[in-house]
């Protein structure tokens, strides 16, 4: 297993920093990988990015990360309020999820309170903008056990 936590992004993250900016901000996907790149220099937890418009793909990307990964930071986009099947193939990976979204969603569209994700997850973090998957590597963190050298 690595040393590294899945950075898993759903449909329009891609899309971040001229999607809406009033809502999600100004700040683009590209620029959370750099902050997140520069904790993991930091820290010594290594980082993955995975962003994909496709349920399929997610699903494999998580199935792929089972003996991989140790963690995974997993914002869904509006697959959150959709896939039960990304929520199987996380129950199935067995690997810690921290569930992060850059608007605060208890303060969206009724339709964006049903969540699939929220109730298997280690923690949620959501309102923050891109600072909330700074935060969530941040848990990890404390969360994982130090592994072996």
């Amino acid at each position: 297993m690595t040393h590294s936590i899945l950075v898993l992004n759903g449909p329009n993250l891609n899309m971040l920093g001229t999607r809406e900016p009033s809502i999600y901000g100004n700040e683009t996907l590209a620029e959370m990988e750099k902050i997140l790149q520069a904790l993991s220099k930091e820290h010594g937890l290594g980082v993955t990015f995975f962003q994909s418009n496709h349920e399929g793909a997610i699903i494999d990307k998580i199935q792929q990360s089972k003996n991989v990964a140790r963690g995974i930071i997993a914002n869904l986009g509006g697959f959150t309020h959709t896939s039960i099947a990304i929520r199987d193939a996380f129950l199935s990976s067995g690997l810690p999820v921290l569930e992060v979204h850059v608007s605060n969603v208890a303060k969206r569209e009724h339709f964006r309170q049903k969540n699939y994700l929220s109730d298997i997850a280690v923690g949620s973090i959501s309102g923050f903008g891109i600072f909330g998957y700074q935060l969530a590597y941040l848990a990890f963190l404390k969360l994982l056990p130090t592994p072996p050298p």
